[in-house]
C-alpha cells in the first residue's frame, strides 16, 4: 500500500479548503461581522496541517493505483467534511459538531438538506461558505464520475467506450486537456448564471451565491424561503434552464459546444421526456387547488420537477400541499437522478436506459424464445460488464435504501420520513417529504445519530455506494 499516494493529494486538498475560507473571510470583514476572525484562524490551521503532510511526503511523484484511489476519494470527502465544519461549528452559530458536520457533508455531496434556520439574517460569510462547498463539491463529483468510476464499472464512464470509437475510457488522450475545457464550461455556467439572475432583480451576492448552488446542483439558499423569496416568473426559469443544463453530462456539453452540434443523447432525451411527463401531471393537480394564472401554475411546476428530479432541492412553495398524488410522484422522483457524469446525483438516466433496454429484450425473448436480441445504448450493444455493473449497481443502491431506511425507523422516525430520509440523503436530493423534512422543513429536529448516519449516507451516494463498501471487503486490504 502506498500510502504516499494518498496523503500527498489530501494535504493538498487541506491546502486548498484553507485558501477558501479568505473568501467568507473577506466578506464578514467587509459587513463588519466577527466571524471573519473564525474563518481566518480555521484556514491557518488547515494551511499548516496540508503544507506540512505535503512536505512529509513530498517527493518524487508516487504511482496511482485503483486500490489507493479508492480509498484517497474515501478519505478526501471525509476529512473534507471535518475540515469544512470548523467554521460551522466555532462561528456565532451556536451549533453542535454533529450539526457542522451534516451542514458541512450535505454542502459538498451537494445534497442541500440542512438543519439551519433563519438563514435571512445570517451573515454573508457563512451563506457564501455554504455555496463555495456545493460548487466544489459539484466539481469533485465530475471528477469522481470521470476517473474513478469506469474502475467498478458502475458509472457513467463507460459512455464514453458506448458512444466513440476511442479504446480509452477518458475522453481525451490527456487529462490536463480535458481538465481546462471542464474548468472553463463548469466556471462559465456560474457565470452565466450569475449574470442572467442579476438581471432578474438579485442583487449581486444573491446572485453569486445561487449561481453556484444552481450549477452544482446543490440547493442552498440564502433564505429559509428558497427561491420563494424571489418575485416574478423569470428568475424560475433561469434557474430551470442553468438545473437542467448542470444535470447533463458535461463531456456532452463540452463536445457539443466544441463541434457547435448537439447531437441526440438518450440520458437527455430520456432527462427531458420525465420532466415534461411529471411537470405536466404536477400542474394538473395542482390547478384544482391552488388559485392563479396557469402559466404561473405551470412555472412552479416545472420548477418543483427540475429541481427534485437533478437533485438540486430548490423549492419555489410547498408542493406537499398539493395533494397525494403530487407527493407520490415528487417520491418517485427522488430515485432518478439526472444524468451521469453531471453534477446531480440519483440512480442516473444512463443506468435507467439500459435496464429498459434489457426488460425490452426479455420480453421480446419470451415473445420469440428464438429471436438473438441485444441490450443496446444509443444504437450499440451493451456489453456484459456494463450491463453486470448497473445490476449489481441497482441492487446495492436498493439495499443500502431499505437498510439506511430501517435504522432510521429504528431510531424513532415515523415510515413516512423514515423512507423519505433515506432516499434523499443516498441520491443527494435535499428535501424530502413529509412535515419534518419536506421542502418547508429542515433536518434540525433528528436525533444526532440519525444526523450521522445521514451524512454518511450522503458521502457513500456521491461515492456511487460501492466505491465506499469495497473498503469493508477484506479481500480489498489483500496485497
Amino acid at each position: 500500500m502506498n500510502f504516499r499516494a494518498i496523503a500527498l493529494p489530501i494535504g493538498r486538498l487541506l491546502v486548498l479548503i484553507s485558501l477558501l475560507m479568505i473568501v467568507p473571510a473577506i466578506a464578514d470583514v467587509f459587513a463588519s461581522n466577527v466571524d471573519w476572525q473564525v474563518f481566518l484562524v480555521s484556514a491557518v490551521i488547515l494551511f499548516t496541517t496540508g503544507v506540512l503532510t505535503v512536505i512529509a511526503f513530498r517527493g518524487q511523484r508516487p504511482p496511482s493505483h485503483f486500490k489507493e484511489a479508492i480509498i484517497f476519494v474515501n478519505a478526501a470527502w471525509f476529512a473534507f467534511s471535518f475540515a469544512g465544519a470548523i467554521p460551522f461549528y466555532f462561528s456565532d452559530l451556536n451549533i453542535s459538531f454533529t450539526d457542522a458536520f451534516f451542514e458541512t457533508a450535505s454542502g459538498l455531496t451537494t445534497t442541500g438538506s440542512t438543519v439551519l434556520t433563519g438563514l435571512d439574517s445570517f451573515p454573508p460569510g457563512i451563506l457564501l461558505w455554504r455555496a463555495l462547498l456545493q460548487w466544489i463539491g459539484g466539481i469533485g463529483v465530475i471528477a469522481i464520475g470521470i476517473w474513478l468510476l469506469p474502475g467498478l464499472r458502475v458509472g457513467g464512464s463507460q459512455l464514453f467506450a458506448l458512444e466513440s470509437s476511442e479504446n480509452t475510457s477518458k475522453p481525451y488522450g490527456h487529462t490536463w486537456p480535458f481538465v481546462y475545457r471542464l474548468l472553463a464550461l463548469y466556471g462559465g455556467l456560474t457565470l452565466t448564471c450569475t449574470t442572467l439572475y442579476a438581471l432578474c432583480g438579485m442583487n449581486l451576492f444573491n446572485a453569486a451565491v445561487h449561481a453556484m448552488t444552481t450549477v452544482s446542483t446543490g440547493g442552498f439558499s440564502t433564505s429559509d424561503q428558497s427561491f420563494g423569496q424571489f418575485p416574478g416568473i423569470a428568475v424560475y426559469w433561469v434557474a430551470t434552464v442553468f438545473m437542467l443544463a448542470s444535470s447533463i453530462p458535461f463531456l456532452y456539453l463540452i463536445r457539443s459546444l466544441e463541434y457547435r452540434h448537439f447531437k441526440r443523447d438518450i440520458q437527455v432525451v430520456l432527462l427531458l421526456s420525465i420532466v415534461a411527463f411529471a411537470s405536466f401531471a404536477v400542474f394538473y393537480f395542482e390547478r384544482y387547488i391552488v388559485h392563479d394564472t396557469p402559466f404561473h401554475m405551470f412555472t412552479l411546476a416545472v420548477f418543483n420537477v427540475v429541481s427534485v428530479i437533478t437533485t438540486t432541492g430548490y423549492a419555489a412553495n410547498d408542493y406537499l400541499q398539493f395533494g397525494p398524488a403530487v407527493i407520490a410522484i415528487f417520491f418517485v422522483l427522488t430515485f432518478f437522478g439526472g444524468c451521469s457524469g453531471s453534477t446531480s446525483g440519483g440512480f442516473k438516466m444512463f443506468r435507467i436506459a439500459i435496464l429498459a433496454s434489457y426488460c425490452r429484450c426479455l420480453l421480446r425473448r419470451m415473445v420469440h424464445p428464438h429471436r438473438i436480441v441485444e441490450p443496446k445504448y444509443q444504437k450499440q450493444a451493451v456489453c456484459n460488464p456494463v450491463l453486470e455493473g448497473v445490476f449489481v449497481f441497482a441492487v446495492v443502491y436498493a439495499g443500502a435504501f431499505a437498510g439506511f431506511a430501517v435504522v432510521y425507523l429504528m431510531l424513532g422516525m415515523d415510515l413516512e420520513t423514515a423512507l423519505s430520509a433515506s432516499i434523499t440523503a443516498l441520491a443527494n436530493v435535499g428535501p424530502g417529504v413529509g412535515d419534518t423534512i419536506g421542502p418547508s422543513g429542515t433536518f434540525q429536529t433528528l436525533s444526532d445519530a440519525a444526523k450521522w448516519l445521514l451524512a454518511i449516507e450522503m458521502i457513500f451516494g456521491r461515492l456511487e455506494i460501492l466505491a465506499a463498501i469495497l473498503l469493508l471487503m477484506p479481500d480489498f486490504w489483500r496485497e
